[in-house]
């Protein structure tokens, strides 16, 4: 099975459990390299994700530093051409749906149609108590977003909902996404994010699973679409391990993948087998230079036998 790969971005998002130290003093002028290296590379996506304020107790672990992912798109869709724009993960629970429904419609109407919404429950309290949202019943806010979304930015210019949270009419938005169909990815591996994911989902974005764990939620995943008797094509993606294309002369982690690009070939198409159409995939670097070097022969020299 072929597999695309994108890339959530760096420096975007600054969580002690991935960031490279050289990320803390990089910024805009690397994003843009980053994201054009994304584009002339082959990369399916890039990606940002959404924390509206970190809490003191996290900020040692997450830090402060998280990108708004509307304002970093929109930076980055103006300077690019091909690659598309993936939110990973909005928050979508935080904001009432016609307001998410503005900014992503605008994004996807500027970018020529390239946005692809993913959607999470999220996990911080205090965003949610500081934005007055619903923290204890996110799962159920999430899913009443997403069928509210479907609507928002569908082809109606007059959107209409009506849920036990929200309820719209005759409100027009316009400009309308240049998509008949924005894709909605749902992220999350809890029971009832592989459920929501299954039911609502144009794409499911597993958080963390390790290769052996990923099989029975994919089969679950068909399961629930079979019983639901949704019959439209679902992307499955997954995040890959670390990775760097070739012998590194540093120490890079005992979980990175290294080696020819042939051995990265062979160990990635494994996701495949699987039923996973699309990876995304994180570099070990120790500059931005180094980054786009890894991205630019990953591009060159292993994609394109992903996709064969």
């Amino acid at each position: 099975m072929a597999l695309a790969y994108g890339i959530q971005l760096p420096v975007q998002s600054q969580s002690t459990l991935y960031a490279e130290p050289w990320e803390a003093g990089a910024g805009a002028v690397d994003l843009a390299e980053i994201a054009r290296t994304a584009d002339r590379s082959g990369f399916a996506y890039i990606a940002c994700c959404d924390h509206v304020a970190i809490p003191r107790r996290l900020a040692a672990a997450m830090s402060t530093v998280w990108y708004d992912p509307v304002a970093t798109l929109s930076f980055l869709a103006g300077i690019t051409e091909n690659v598309r724009l993936l939110s990973h993960v909005a928050v979508v629970g935080l904001r009432h749906p016609l307001a998410t429904a503005k900014q992503y419609a605008t994004l996807d109407h500027l970018s020529g149609g390239r946005v692809i919404l993913g959607v999470g429950a999220g996990h911080v309290r205090e965003e949610f108590d500081a934005l007055g949202s619903d923290f204890e019943g996110r799962g159920a806010v999430l899913d009443e977003t997403v069928d509210a979304l479907r609507a928002a930015l569908g082809a109606e210019e007059y959107p209409e909902h009506r849920g036990a949270r929200y309820e719209f009419s005759g409100l027009g938005q316009r400009p309308r996404p240049a998509q008949t169909r924005v894709p909605i990815w749902v992220g999350g591996s809890s029971v009832p994010a592989v459920r929501r994911a299954a039911i609502r989902g144009d794409g499911w974005l597993p958080q963390g699973d390790r290769r052996t764990e990923l099989p029975a939620k994919i089969a679950r995943i068909r399961e629930l679409r079979a019983e639901a008797g949704i019959e439209e094509p679902m992307t499955i993606g997954t995040i890959a391990e670390p990775l760097y294309v070739g012998r590194p002369d540093w120490e890079v982690g005992r979980r990175t993948l290294t080696g020819k690009p042939e051995e990265l070939v062979e160990s990635l198409r494994e996701y495949g087998a699987m039923g996973v159409q699309q990876i995304q995939v994180r570099f070990r670097s120790r500059s931005r230079t180094e980054l786009t070097d890894q991205m630019a022969a990953f591009g060159a020299e292993v994609g394109p036998y992903l996709n064969a």
